[in-house]
Formats: structure tokens, sequence, C-alpha cells
């Protein structure tokens, strides 16, 4: 059994930014950051995602060397593996779709897959409803970040926002992870904090939303509390950070951590993905838990 698998599209980046000196094709998608920031906490990972003939084999056989199981990795030879051109500028970050992979389907699900934690991290819509039913038979917590489903695409790639809901999905979900615009997406809701509690009443029994540096913010059982952002060593690509904060939260939760210890956690795991540029950079468990003591203890933190 796995303790976290991780369902989406891989794929392949080209990061623009004023602190990249050469900017090169870098492998990204949510199954690279929340796999590895998983993986160095002592998770054992899987996949299910595609790809196409122009996946490089050095992709593969570095995931490998990492740790991160690919038997549920598809490679259609004649297809594309989905792109995106990312570019940072000072009012933020501008994406572009130049490549897409097929959809995932329930066929490409292992029929005998088992996962303590499955997450479902769309970023192009790949994921489609009956395949997060699917899903759901083989995990006790499901977890989703609907990043891909609240994306909009015109003509030349370029992503803007969109309303996206889906009652079906959503009340199925045990974790739910989001950037703050995505989650008004969602919900429809302006207020975070109603944003929030709408998300836990339709569900989830956790609700988690990453606010840049200002932390996150997060709902459990327990009530409403704000994580602080660790304080990265240096600031170099913020590409993949979300993806790295609930891969080091679910890896914690899934060994029956505090939701409060998660995602101390997962905040000092996505402090270290920042030092890199694409996914170079991970803290070990050793650094990640330093990283997560330093943090103030969230005990009686109220939300703002």
């Amino acid at each position: 059994m796995f303790d976290l698998v991780t369902v989406g599209h891989f794929s392949i980046d080209l990061i623009l930014s004023p602190k990249i000196a050469a900017p090169r094709p870098t492998l990204g998608g949510s199954p690279t950051y929340t796999s590895l920031a998983a993986r160095r906490l002592g998770a054992k990972v899987s996949v299910v995602s595609k790809v196409g003939g122009d996946f490089g084999e050095e992709y593969v056989t570095w995931l490998s060397a990492q740790g991160v199981d690919l038997s549920g990795l598809k490679r259609i030879r004649d297809a594309q593996t989905t792109r995106y051109l990312l570019r940072y500028e000072k009012g933020g970050r501008r994406l572009q779709l130049k490549g897409r992979a097929p959809p995932i389907v329930l066929e490409d699900v292992p029929e005998d897959l088992e996962a303590k934690a499955v997450h479902v991290a769309p970023i192009a819509g790949e994921v489609p409803p009956e395949v997060i039913d699917g899903l759901r038979r083989s995990t006790g917590i499901l977890s989703l970040d609907p990043q891909g489903f609240v994306r909009r695409f015109d003509g030349e790639g370029n992503v803007t926002l969109k309303r996206w809901t889906d009652p079906r999905v959503l009340g199925q979900i045990d974790v739910y992870k989001s950037s703050t615009d995505e989650v008004r997406m969602v919900t429809g809701l302006k207020d975070l904090r109603s944003a929030m509690e709408k998300i836990h009443e339709q569900g989830a029994r956790i609700v988690l939303v990453t606010r840049g540096v200002k932390g996150s913010a997060m709902l459990s059982e327990e009530g409403f509390y704000d994580i602080p952002a660790c304080k990265p060593q240096a600031v170099r690509d913020p590409t993949g950070i979300g993806d790295a904060f609930i891969g080091a939260f679910l890896a914690e939760y899934v060994r029956g951590k505090d939701p409060r210890w998660c995602a101390r956690v997962g905040s000092a795991a996505a402090s270290f993905t920042i030092e890199g540029v694409g996914p170079s950079v991970f803290g070990g468990r050793r650094e990640v838990y330093a990283r997560a003591l330093g943090l103030p203890n969230l005990e009686g933190l109220g939300f703002r």
C-alpha cells in the first residue's frame, strides 16, 4: 500500500523570471512536487498520470531514482505531454498552456490501487468526475487541489480563472487545498472564512488555503488557524510550493499527526522548494522538521 498517490498530469515547464539567468525546460506538475515533498519525509509515493512521447527518458530515470513509483504512468507515443510557459513578473505570474496530454480515464487507474491518501491535482482539467468516484474507493483519505478545474484557456493558451463547482466531487473530499483566488472561484464567495466554511459544509474535514507570503489558513474540526510562512534562505522560484505544501501535509497526516503539525510541516517543506529552480531543492526530514518546529505554536491562534 502506498502512503500517497498523486493523480494529475506531469508537465514540462519553461519558467521565465528575472531571477533565472538561463531558462530551460524543467519537470513540473503536481505529481512532481507533491510526490517529492512527501518522499523526502519518508512516504511511499506513486502517481497516476499520462504523458506524451516527448516525455524524456531522463525524467523517468530521475523520478525513479528519487523513489517515486511510476507504475501508474502511461506514455502515449503519438501525444504531447502537458506543457506550460510560466512568466514571473512584478505583477505576479502568468501561465500559458503550450501542450496538453490526453485526459486521465478510469482505465488508467490501476485496479489494485491502494493508498492511505490519494491527492487529485489536475492542472488542465484532465481528471473527470468518474475517475474521482473510482479513486474514492481506493483510499481512506481523498484530497483535492482544484487548480486545473478553475483554469480557462483562450485560443493561445493564456490562463485566466473561471467559476467551477461540482457537488458530486466536493462531497467526496476529505482534504481540500487551493489558493485564495481558487477557493473563491469554487465557492463564489469573496470572504475567505465564508468560502472555507462552505467547502467544509460540503464534506471536507480539513480545508487549506495558501496565501503566499502570508502563509496559509486552515479550517479543521478544531477551528480556524493561521499557519505562518516559513522564511526561506533564498527566493528563486515559487513554482510548485503549494504542491510541496500539500505533499508534506499529507505525508504527516496519514501517520495520524495533528493537522496543526501537518500544516507547519507543509509550510516548512514549501519554504525549501522556493530556494531552487523547478523541483531541485527539497529539504530532508530533519531539515523540514527543524523549520516546522521554529514556527509559533498554532494552539490558540485565531484566523484573521
